[in-house]
């Protein structure tokens, strides 16, 4: 990002011209966005088994209150009225007592792993099927001039604790990112990442 001096004091200029490309159209939250290829109530079920069947992982109600908030969209605006209700009030207790932020508006996919809590924001445009994901982590904008980028997690992504993962990027499939780093170019599948800024590493084999 550009800088200049006025007056002694730094002015941020324009951001870097990698971003500057007209985004995708993000997801509007006007319909459900839950996974087409399973129900309602199987899906819940799949979300419990992620989480070994233990009622009391914020992480799975977190995700459980996600899809609802998505399901409600399939009702008439009469009926759907009292659920965003009760979705608005589940929604802010779970990112008041957990501090995970997870809007509906995210298209989440299956099997998907909240590990521990606190410190997660996760404002992607979507994430995959089978991806884990770590305390400490945000998903999001690079610029506020461009709230609109925002990033594609694909499936089987493993993401450590500490991590960033910013603009209009995508990380392939089966990648891993390592704690701490940031991502604010695309990350080619089955690869590993580390660093400030994210970059491929090429880990020694276990001996």
């Amino acid at each position: 990002m550009s800088t200049a001096t006025q007056g002694g004091q730094r002015v941020f200029g324009s951001p870097p011209t990698e971003i500057s490309k007209e985004p995708r159209p993000l997801p509007t939250g006007d319909a459900d966005e839950n996974p087409s290829d399973i129900g309602f109530l199987a899906l819940l079920a799949e979300d419990f088994r992620t989480y070994e069947n233990n009622p009391f992982d914020l992480g799975f109600w977190t995700v459980a209150i996600h899809r609802f908030g998505n399901w409600r969209m399939r009702h008439p605006k009469l009926v759907r009225a009292p659920m965003t209700i009760a979705y608005e009030t589940l929604f802010r207790s779970v990112r008041f007592i957990a501090d995970i932020d997870l809007p509906y508006n995210t298209k989440l996919g299956r099997r998907v792993r909240i590990w521990y809590h606190g410190g997660i924001h996760l404002g992607a445009r979507s994430i995959g099927n089978d991806v884990h994901i770590r305390h400490n982590t945000t998903c999001g904008i690079l610029h506020r001039a461009h709230p609109n980028r925002k990033p594609v997690i694909e499936d089987g992504v493993d993401i450590g604790p500490g991590v960033c993962i910013l603009g209009d990027v995508t990380v392939g499939a089966g990648s891993v990112v390592g704690a701490n780093s940031v991502v604010v170019r695309s990350v080619p599948p089955q690869s590993t990442v580390f660093g400030v800024p994210a970059r491929p590493v090429a880990l020694a084999p276990e001996k």
